[in-house]
């Protein structure tokens, strides 16, 4: 393959795009996955970077050694946030990454999420009946989505669910592209932290059977976790857990909504949930524009395009997962769809260890939720919905519903 030349001088596009709105992905990236898949793009923060659009690409950048998630530490990233992201896992590579995961992943099993399943139909069918006896309209954000997806993740690690008033707002600090300053990020960020070390310093006293104690004991006697690295670490699980896993169920039942023959199929034939469950993981685009930046520590070619040592490159996923080379009908959602590689969770060294739980949670929800609202319909026009602005994450405000 011919490599493209370029210039020192080469412009940059403003980045990004336009903002979302709702779940539409913009044309642009269709376009660039075309004729400049690796694209150069200057973001509202830190240096220029490489934006990826190709499912290809995207997959050899998030698992190729030659780019680093820890070597933005030593830069200026190129984000959307006004301060840096390199929390604990999220910002490390081999071998610190593997020593934190080899922490999770001993606590964190298929066994162990297996065993939350009548755990988790028993708080789905609970919020039915709460949004039953409190009668249509519900809003299946705040009556389902967000105290399902809260109640599991707090269960799991041994947060007190009646604290949720106090860290949600702290958990929005994690995700805030422009709707929070760099002093308010701050803030909420190390408010979460001090309430995680907290909850750990009681652990130690008095563990539980939970996640965050058996963090505690695993670290304190083989791993020797520092206290940050815990903190931390424990603080990115109840953020991907709460926020992550309600956002993209709510966003799921959206798209469900706005395809009412396909969701008629799934309440005929409930074998069609996991398949459908896997659609809406690559359908959503639940990153608003690109996570994480890597960066190359050697000059690496991308589709045709050189990426110098030390320069960034942006993984622009719901671009990937919309990649037509890859899924038929890509921007069509299609719940009979055969093959899905879709990297919903990413993909590489920090592929999302809770995967399997997002997954049984989503599963559960589409069950419990059109076996006893086989009617289910929104409420108002679905083009009058509002969402969220300004965060990492796309989400609706709320989505009320009539059975």
């Amino acid at each position: 393959m011919t490599i493209t030349p370029r210039s020192e001088e080469q412009a940059s596009r403003p980045y990004p795009f336009n903002e979302a709105v709702g779940l539409e992905v913009d044309p642009l990236y269709a376009e660039l996955r075309v004729n400049e898949p690796v694209a150069r793009v200057s973001c509202p923060f830190g240096e220029d970077a490489w934006l990826i659009t190709r499912h290809a690409d995207m997959k050899t950048i998030l698992a190729d050694p030659r780019f680093s998630r820890a070597a933005a530490a030593k830069h200026d990233e190129s984000r959307l946030t006004p301060l840096p992201i390199h929390t604990s896992i999220l910002g490390m590579d081999q071998p610190d990454h593997t020593r934190l995961r080899r922490l999770l992943s001993r606590v964190f099993t298929a066994r162990r999420i297996e065993q939350l399943r009548p755990r988790i139909e028993e708080v789905a069918n609970e919020l039915v009946d709460g949004l039953m006896a409190q009668g249509a309209p519900g809003d299946l954000l705040e009556g389902f989505a967000v105290p399902m997806a809260g109640t599991v993740v707090c269960d799991l690690l041994g947060v007190p669910f009646e604290d949720r008033d106090d860290f949600r707002q702290w958990l929005d600090a994690f995700s805030a592209t422009t709707v929070m300053t760099a002093e308010e990020t701050e803030e909420g960020t190390g408010a979460l932290h001090s309430y995680i070390a907290n909850l750990m310093a009681a652990r130690r006293v008095e563990p539980r059977d939970d996640l965050i104690s058996a963090m505690v004991r695993a670290s304190d006697e083989e791993e020797k976790l520092s206290e940050k690295e815990l903190v931390e670490l424990a603080s990115v699980l109840l953020i991907a857990g709460h926020e992550t896993v309600s956002s993209q169920l709510i966003d799921s039942l959206y798209v469900l909504l706005t395809h009412p023959e396909q969701l008629a199929m799934i309440k005929d034939r409930p074998e069609l949930i996991p398949p459908t469950v896997e659609e809406l993981l690559r359908y959503v685009p639940l990153i608003s524009h690109v996570t994480f930046a890597r960066y190359a520590l050697e000059d690496v070619e991308l589709s045709g395009t050189l990426v110098r040592a030390g320069e960034s490159v942006l993984p622009a996923i719901p671009s990937a997962n919309r990649d037509e080379t890859v899924f038929e009908h890509a921007d069509q959602f299609d719940i009979t769809r055969e093959r899905n590689p879709h990297l919903g969770f990413g993909y590489g060294i920090h592929r999302c260890l809770g995967a399997p739980l997002a997954r049984l949670q989503l599963q559960v929800a589409l069950e419990v939720l059109t076996r006893r609202f086989p009617d289910m319909r929104c409420a108002v026009p679905l083009e009058g919905l509002e969402w969220k602005d300004g965060m990492q994450v796309r989400s609706l405000l709320e989505l009320p519903v009539i059975w």
